[in-house]
């Protein structure tokens, strides 16, 4: 019973490193975030706050599964956002002006009007402005989602129980 907790305790501590290295980079290095960052952001958060939960509770049978697919939904989501991401910085719009903040967006758009433009990317998401071992932000951001994802399906459905 010691595995599942442990796993998810790691991928919360995992997601709260990873919005704390995010928010140095902003604070202490002047890397403003752009909606897309944002998001990630947002999916960290909700995939982690999942995790400690199942860390605490320390479910079985269909609790786990349930923590799991929360886990990879989250993750899913988020990746989703950095593949986007990456797509625009490696294919950037063809006009490079910087878009609105997210608040700006959520608060003057109805949400059918905002996520498209969140989404479409605009010359913030598209700027590369940090890089390690070559992959930008949010290639190392998809390389953790896609991470989360592989030990919450493991330790929910495919791990043998003794």
């Amino acid at each position: 019973m010691k595995i599942p907790r442990l796993v998810f305790a790691a991928i919360f501590l995992a997601c709260a490193a990873l919005i704390g290295i995010a928010l140095y980079m902003q604070e202490q290095m002047g890397l403003e975030p752009c909606p897309m960052c944002i998001l990630q952001r947002y999916a960290f958060a909700a995939l982690g706050i999942v995790a400690l939960v199942g860390a605490l509770h320390g479910p079985r049978g269909v609790g786990l599964k349930v923590y799991g697919t929360l886990v990879v939904l989250f993750a899913v989501a988020g990746g989703g956002v950095a593949l986007r991401q990456s797509y625009v910085q490696h294919f950037p719009p063809a006009t490079s002006a910087c878009g609105t903040d997210l608040e700006f967006l959520v608060n003057a758009f109805p949400i059918s009007q905002a996520l498209p433009k969140i989404f479409s990317g605009t010359g913030d998401c598209s700027v590369v402005h940090w890089r390690m071992l070559g992959l930008s932000i949010p290639e190392w951001a998809f390389l953790w989602f896609l991470l989360f994802t592989a030990a919450a399906v493991w330790v929910a459905f495919l791990r043998k129980r003794s």
